[in-house]
């Protein structure tokens, strides 16, 4: 099979349902069945649902399972330059003609009936991961939890929640209380739930889940705690204490992450390499990444160009905080976000780190926030800001202005997804 072989089979698949996001786990059941449910032969399974940190905490299991030694299967979305990314069979990403035929399988079996993109894609990944050995099998929340695609999977080895807040109201619900409610419908009767920091309204909708369904808790601030402390790490729960480095994603909230990734390889029995390896070893691109090659770079000789996919008021925060922790030096970012995100309630915390904003269109996406309009959001909350073509045309304008800056480009996974590809 040809590389584009996926491509147009996944394009298919976008035709099958008119909603990109349908949130019911009807139609998974239902090809899940005619695949003979692969669900029900993975290795042992770890549920990771949550508003921010997922991602980064899924990384951080990842590497620590492999720094034991061992493997697992990962299920991340979305992609940012290929849907390959996606789906990482055994430790590596999957082949171009294993994703083909698992992908024609799926959609032969579906036989034309309705099915997301997303829910279709899922029963994908999870046939490839039933047919390769593997001694765990990462599961990332598309959206929410109790009606996610993901989903599925009766009894899985521990499910994790990290914080969560604010975002996809239009699908979720308009309160943290409800928004709680959704993720914490990955818990599953008798299962451990790591539970990462939270609103007191969120965790108290989870730990009633939790209560009801039997579910005992490993809950950040009762269970276990972290902290940077002196340069280190510093994790201690029921067992002990671990004195770590930093982790190397950068920004504190990933301190934090750690905590419910340590938490979590912790309670699976994994040792002091897999600790070691959390921390010292994740890669996850597209947070707080310096890009320090490829055509954009040497569009930027002598600035620092940083790129990161956060798209919500806490990613915004996370992402000041991490600002100001750097040494001092003029920034400019360079935004482009969605028309379903909550635009002011991201800027807003940045409005005191940055020195201006250029405002781009995210290519090719239908709900695309239009350049002046995420302009005129910036100025709304105290930003400087003007608007620009593209990325480079920003990124341009800035280094002739400004110099050695820092240039941080943000605001959108999509976004940050054509900058990789465009720059190699």
């Amino acid at each position: 099979m040809t590389y584009s072989s996926s491509d147009v089979i996944l394009a298919r698949m976008m035709a099958l349902h008119p909603k990109i996001i349908d949130l019911t786990l009807d139609r998974v059941w239902r090809l899940l069945a005619a695949l003979d449910n692969p669900q029900d032969r993975l290795a042992p399974v770890i549920h990771i649902a949550g508003t921010n940190g997922k991602g980064s905490t899924l990384a951080m299991i990842r590497a620590g399972i492999e720094g034991a030694g061992l493997v697992a299967h990962a299920y991340t979305s979305p992609h940012l330059a290929r849907f390959h990314e996606r789906i990482r069979v055994a430790g590596e990403l999957i082949s171009e003609a294993d994703l083909a035929a698992v992908l024609d399988e799926c959609h032969g079996a579906n036989d034309g009936a309705a099915i997301t993109y997303f829910e279709i894609t899922t029963c994908a990944a999870l046939l490839a991961f039933a047919r390769a050995r593997a001694d765990y099998t990462l599961l990332e929340v598309g959206l929410g939890g109790r009606l996610d695609a993901t989903n599925v999977i009766a009894r899985p080895a521990l499910t994790i929640i990290t914080p969560v807040s604010i975002d996809h109201q239009q699908y979720l619900g308009d309160t943290l209380a409800q928004i709680a409610f959704e993720k914490a419908g990955i818990i599953k009767p008798g299962v451990p739930c790591v539970v990462g920091p939270q609103p007191d309204e969120a965790l108290a909708v989870i730990e009633r889940q939790a209560a009801r369904l039997g579910a005992p808790l490993i809950a950040h601030g009762q269970h276990w705690h972290v902290a940077q402390e002196r340069g280190r790490l510093v994790y201690s729960d029921e067992t002990g204490l671990c004195d770590l480095a930093l982790p190397n994603l950068p920004g504190a909230h990933q301190v934090q992450n750690a905590g419910a990734a340590l938490a979590a390889l912790r309670h699976l029995g994994l040792g002091a390499a897999a600790c070691e390896a959390a921390v010292t070893r994740a890669e996850w691109p597209a947070r707080m990444q310096r890009l320090r090659r490829g055509p954009l770079a040497q569009i930027a000789p002598g600035a620092e160009l940083w790129l990161d996919g956060g798209h919500n008021p806490a990613a915004g925060e996370a992402l000041a905080a991490h600002l100001a922790s750097l040494p001092a030096r003029p920034t400019h970012l360079i935004c482009g976000m969605l028309n379903t995100k909550d635009v002011r309630g991201y800027l807003r915390p940045l409005a005191g780190r940055a020195d201006s904003l250029t405002a781009v269109a995210v290519p090719g996406e239908a709900n695309a926030l239009g350049a002046d309009d995420l302009a005129a959001a910036a100025r709304e909350v105290g930003l400087p800001a003007a608007t620009a073509a593209d990325v480079a045309t920003a990124l341009a304008r800035i280094v002739a202005g400004a110099g050695a800056a820092r240039v941080l480009i943000c605001g959108s996974l999509y976004l940050a997804g054509g900058v990789l590809r465009e720059n190699g």
